[in-house]
């Protein structure tokens, strides 16, 4: 009895430990997954920076399946101007064919944990997609 009294508590925390860090590459996975979808919005034509990140937000608030907030999810949008074309200052409605449209996506970890705790505090589950306007 006494040894299960000694090896149970870290059992437990080994195992919420394995089922966080699983949780949390799944949620980077949806993250990722968002970025390139809102990248593949980005590209065509008749898209707008609100569009984009109104999609983005509602892919992750549908499939995380938490309450997590709008304001929560940052969505960062980059316009890279092909050789030859006017700079659009990052707004995708005035992209022009080839321009490299990057799309940036964060969400804290913290608001998407199971269990309570600051052992990630402060940080962000990040993915990144780029794709040439059509």
């Amino acid at each position: 009895m006494v040894e299960m009294a000694l090896v149970l508590p870290l059992f437990l925390t080994l195992i919420l430990g394995m089922i966080e860090f699983g949780r949390a590459m799944m949620i980077a996975n949806l993250v990722t997954n968002a970025a390139r979808e809102g990248a593949r919005m980005a590209v065509l034509d008749g898209s707008s920076n609100t569009t984009v990140t109104d999609g983005i937000k509602t892919f992750l608030q549908s499939a995380i399946g938490v309450t997590v907030l709008s304001s929560d999810i940052g969505v960062t949008i980059t316009v890279t101007p092909a050789a030859g074309n006017p700079n659009v200052g990052n707004v995708i409605a005035s992209a022009k064919s080839r321009d490299l449209i990057a799309v940036n996506v964060a969400l804290p970890f913290n608001k998407v944990a199971l269990i309570p705790g600051n052992y990630l505090n402060g940080q962000s589950l990040v993915g990144k997609s780029a794709m040439r306007h059509e």
